[in-house]
């Protein structure tokens, strides 16, 4: 059906939706349609207070349909698509010529067999006056 690669997952879940929308064409694609069903969808649910919530749910969600299709959006399927990978530039294709920066050669650590004389001298003098 489709690549069963983890950035296709969006696309894996809505296929089925989106060939089921597509069928019926200009009918399920056009947002004044979608606005005008889910109103008089939610019209029925007013009268039972035990589904009071979702017409409420259903008459807002008309609204947004409602406010998307006067701004002039409107529904384009997701569909799989091939992955089209981007040419690497040159410069990431090989190493770094030059060493990381360094520390000057006073501040690097000593290689020394004992503790005392690999620990680090420090360059400015600290006294309690200061």
């Amino acid at each position: 059906l489709m690549p069963g690669k983890s950035s296709h997952f969006f696309q894996l879940g809505q296929y089925c939706f989106t060939i089921c929308v597509k069928a019926f064409g200009p009918l399920t694609r056009n947002y004044y349609v979608r606005a005008f069903l889910h109103a008089a969808i939610c019209v029925p649910g007013g009268f039972m207070l035990a589904t009071v919530l979702g017409c409420v749910c259903l008459g807002i969600a008309s609204l947004i349909y409602l406010a998307a299709a006067i701004r002039g959006e409107h529904w384009e399927p997701i569909l799989p698509q091939k992955d089209v990978r981007k040419p690497v530039p040159q410069s990431i294709k090989n190493p770094p010529q030059n060493p990381p920066p360094r520390p000057p050669p006073e501040m690097r650590r000593k290689q020394a067999k004992d503790l005392e004389s690999a620990a680090y001298d420090n360059p400015t003098s600290v006294t309690a006056d200061e």
